[in-house]
């Protein structure tokens, strides 16, 4: 027979709470796991609802926002995220909906994020490479004007990201890491600048021979650039 002592006692509490804390960091594990896979094949609500309009004006979603993740959503994510160059798995997690747009925007500059930022400096750094100064920040003024415009995606990775908009998201240039004055070629055009003098297009003429480009009133014209309303 144990008996119950002063000793016997204080064994027994540490133990209790060695458990508890066992218990608890097993808890905020799982709290964790469903939080980084917030959407996947079989979730219903309204985040799915946001995801499916989101694939939809991009052009990768063809269903209806009835917030129910089905095949459907789980094949247009798919194709979403082989199109950014992310693991192609059909999870709607952190990533994901950093890319359409859907993330946290903490660190935010002028109502953008670090991420925003990051982004258009690496679309900059893949359209404008070898382009003054001004026409890389009149290349990301471009996306900026199209978040603002009632035709496009409204966030920065919409824009990016939409099907068929920048062919450079497609191609090696699109690996190839920004430099600093792509970031601060960003920031600028974040902060206002505009050499694109508010254009929705651009398109170099000695590589394009789309006749709907041709067919947008010229704004400007920066280095090898025209830009276009």
């Amino acid at each position: 027979m144990i008996r119950f002592n002063k000793q016997n006692f204080k064994r027994v509490i540490t133990i209790l709470m060695v458990i508890a804390l066992f218990f608890s960091c097993f808890a905020a594990a799982l709290q964790n796991d469903s939080v980084s896979t917030l959407s996947k094949l079989g979730s219903k609500g309204n985040e799915v609802r946001k995801i499916q309009t989101k694939l939809k004006e991009l052009g990768y979603y063809k269903g209806s926002v009835d917030g129910i993740y089905g095949i459907a959503t789980q094949k247009a994510v798919r194709s979403f995220q082989k199109n950014c160059g992310i693991t192609a798995d059909g999870i709607t997690g952190p990533k994901t909906l950093k890319y359409l747009g859907l993330g946290s925007s903490s660190g935010s500059t002028g109502g953008y994020s670090s991420s925003d930022i990051n982004l258009l400096a690496k679309l900059i750094a893949a359209e404008a490479r070898g382009e003054s100064y001004r026409g890389q920040v009149a290349v990301g003024a471009v996306v900026l004007n199209r978040v603002e415009h009632a035709s496009f995606p409204d966030t920065i990775a919409g824009v990016i990201y939409q099907r068929g908009a920048f062919s450079c998201v497609n191609d090696n240039n699109w690996y190839v890491s920004p430099d600093s004055n792509s970031i601060k070629a960003a920031r600028d055009c974040i902060n206002g600048w505009d050499p694109s003098g508010g254009a929705i297009y651009y398109y170099n003429p000695a590589k394009t021979s789309n006749s709907f480009m041709y067919s947008r009133p010229v704004i400007t014209t920066i280095g090898n650039h025209v830009f276009c309303k």
